[in-house]
């Protein structure tokens, strides 16, 4: 394998330049700051210095350039025109754009790519800070030092192993000893006996204090090295303040970019995911929400408008807020969009709360914009933002003000492979649950969970909540609540949704690093993954959402003998606004539920298992819901499935496709009524 000769030269290289373009940006509509562009004409130096040492001619050349614009500012001491640092910027992406295109000799040149500071490079190589390494190697050490008092124990243990066959020696029976020497001998085996218990106590308890010590050190190492992997949520802050700039610059707007993240480190695959995310809320907060600078003289704001972006540790996750001091959004904007789109008839958007217009931003193609422009338009940007929270089972919420400005709040984990959990055991077994899922865990008697009407219930904190064993899900058989004396309960929560979870003990809490399954092993939908515990044996990792949809679909658990189960509906649609609606007008009706996101997964889903009747969207990327009615009519094992297509064309054509398709009835999302879904679904079922 060809050693890589760029492999430093870029980490610097792309440190330099992450500083150079922080420090450009810093320029712009500030004072004359001495000290930074002091500080920018040492970092470009250090660029053609090293850059000339690999031999990167062009690069070295750039840099030199900026020199001589960073010197020049210098010289003339006063703030930098917007000319100036769209030069800066320039040059800058000119090396960017260079050193992208350095790759390892076996690789060859990289392609052509947009040139841009991102976090990539940091994925793969780390910068640790002094003081952390020192807490590192300073944990290191004292179980190194620990480990050398286990050396002095083994000699201990020699010693007394000598002692111990003395005494072996004294009492052993000899027939030619006299009385006086036998007495002889017995006294010295009881002071050798006494002196070796002694001596075994001492160092018994030195070796389990060694033993703890080292436990706990190692722990901590541990942690410390989990620590170092993570990276700091500020290596985002550049591209989104360049990006911030680029899209100010574009619509003509002034706008100052201020972020907060004190010390907070999320996983690195964590971020890359969040970053296109944060980008896209940045300049959804340009476009939409900062008003032109004449707009906002009239409204008494200052000319420049603020984009904040806030980072915290809450309760075991990242929480990011971004808030822009803009018009706020238009509601009434979003209301027609939303109709638009065939999202929600008129009637039913007159309805809408605030909170759920907001909600209908986050589908795509929802945009309040009234003309498509590079920068907004087409209403991608929140459902982008959805998209990524979602892979990584995070939360997404907006909110606004009018004339006061929008935020975006993100919730994420800090890490999608190590992460907390709390450890529990079921018909003896161990398993994990993400901790940053559970509101409270508590013992309750047997006699408070209620079974007797319908779905099994425990009232919670003046709240009545689905109860369910877990044993049911894992294919254990759960022991019946009238038998068993108590439960220890976990209290599941997402968003304003909860569950309580039986088990039988709560073990504790613990780090876990995930390890996702093999494709070849199939799993339940409620195991997200698994974990080695300390003797290396596996242990499963759940998942909490799945978690709960089993217990809000679970019917009574233990049906008594003769009771037909609920049959269960496969809804199929791209929108997360329908699937969640549908599945729980159908569930609450009684109905088990199953979800897919397109006409592809729901064939796949189809053929491993026999559903009761299928729910369909007909637009849809990929396959239709015309298509997938009409592939499941030409299947025999299918043909029998009820399905009902759900859409908002209303022309007759279309009607006459979904019929000669094979669609069993026809629903126009604009006139969706509950109660008539639900005979409609009935009457079905009882002719199927």
């Amino acid at each position: 394998m060809a050693k890589d000769p760029y492999r430093y030269f870029r980490i610097e290289a792309h440190e330099l330049l992450e500083q150079l373009q922080k420090g450009a940006l810093g320029l712009e509509n500030a004072p004359f700051d001495g000290e930074l562009a002091a500080r920018l004409l040492r970092f470009s130096h250090t660029l053609k210095g090293a850059a000339r040492v690999v031999k990167q001619l062009e690069i070295a050349k750039l840099a030199h350039r900026l020199e001589e614009e960073l010197g020049r500012l210098r010289e003339a001491a006063k703030p930098a025109e917007k000319a100036d640092v769209t030069q800066l910027l320039a040059l800058i992406d000119q090396a960017v754009h260079l050193l992208s295109t350095l790759a390892p000799a076996a690789e060859g040149p990289k392609p052509t790519q947009e040139p841009r500071l991102v976090v990539e490079e940091a994925q793969r190589t780390v910068r640790v800070d002094l003081e952390e390494m020192d807490e590192l190697l300073s944990g290191v050490g004292e179980a190194s030092a620990r480990c050398s008092a286990f050396g002095k124990d083994l000699a201990d243990f020699e010693r007394l192993g000598t002692l111990a066959g003395v005494l072996r020696e004294l009492l052993a029976p000899r027939r030619a000893e006299n009385a006086a020497l036998s007495a002889r001998a017995l006294d010295r085996a009881r002071s050798l006996s006494a002196d070796l218990t002694t001596d075994l106590d001492r160092l018994h308890q030195r070796l389990t204090r060694n033993f703890q010590q080292v436990q706990l050190e190692l722990g901590a190492v541990r942690e410390i090295a989990q620590t170092l992997r993570l990276l700091p949520a500020r290596t985002l802050f550049p591209g989104l303040e360049r990006a911030l700039h680029d899209a100010a610059q574009a619509l003509g707007k002034r706008v100052t970019f201020r972020a907060e993240a004190a010390n907070v480190r999320l996983d690195a695959h964590v971020l890359s995911i969040l970053r296109d995310a944060l980008l896209h809320i940045v300049r959804n907060a340009v476009a939409h929400g900062i008003e032109p600078e004449g707009e906002r003289r009239t409204r008494g704001k200052p000319e420049s408008g603020v984009i904040t972006l806030t980072v915290e540790h809450r309760a075991g996750r990242v929480h990011f807020r971004c808030h822009d001091d803009g018009r706020g959004i238009d509601l009434e904007a979003a209301r027609r969009a939303a109709i638009s789109r065939g999202l929600v008839s008129e009637s039913a958007a007159r309805a809408l709360s605030t909170a759920d217009i907001l909600r209908l931003l986050l589908e795509p193609g929802v945009s309040t914009s009234p003309e498509v422009t590079e920068i907004s338009g087409r209403g991608i940007g929140l459902d982008v933002v959805r998209e990524s929270v979602a892979r990584l089972k995070g939360l997404v919420n907006v909110s606004s003000v009018p004339g006061g400005g929008t935020s975006v709040e993100l919730e994420v984990p800090v890490s999608v492979a190590s992460r907390s959990a709390l450890l529990v055991e079921v018909s003896g077994r161990t398993l994990a649950i993400p901790l940053d899922a559970v509101e409270s865990v508590r013992a309750v008697r047997a006699s408070e969970i209620s079974s007797t009407q319908g779905p099994a219930s425990l009232v919670h904190a003046d709240e009545t909540l689905p109860f369910l064993a877990l044993e049911t899900v894992l294919g254990k058989r759960a022991e019946s609540t009238r038998t068993r004396r108590s439960w220890s309960v976990i209290i599941l929560r997402a968003a304003e949704r909860r569950a309580a979870i039986g088990v039988d003990r709560i073990l504790g809490t613990g780090t876990v690093v995930m390890r996702t399954l093999p494709d070849l092993l199939q799993a339940d939908r409620i195991i997200a993954g698994a974990t080695l515990d300390a003797e290396g044996a596996p242990q499963l990792v759940l998942d909490p959402e799945s978690l709960l949809r089993a217990a809000e679909a679970e019917r009574g658990a233990g049906p008594s003998a003769g009771v037909r189960e609920p049959p269960t509906i496969l809804v199929i649609d791209d929108s997360l606004t329908t699937r969640m609606l549908e599945q729980s007008i159908l569930e609450s009706a009684g109905y088990r539920v199953e979800l897919a996101v397109s006409a592809e997964e729901g064939l796949e889903k189809a053929h491993g298992k026999r559903y009761g009747l299928f729910l369909v969207d007909v637009e849809m990327p990929g396959i239709d819901g015309f298509e997938f009615v009409a592939r499941t009519r030409a299947q025999p094992e299918l043909a029998r499935t009820p399905a009902i297509l759900v859409t908002s064309r209303d022309a007759p054509e279309d009607r006459l496709r979904g019929q000669e398709a094979g669609a069993d009835a026809y629903i126009l999302k604009g006139e969706f009524e509950q109660n008539q879904l639900l005979r409609t679904i009935s009457a079905l079922l009882e002719r199927a």
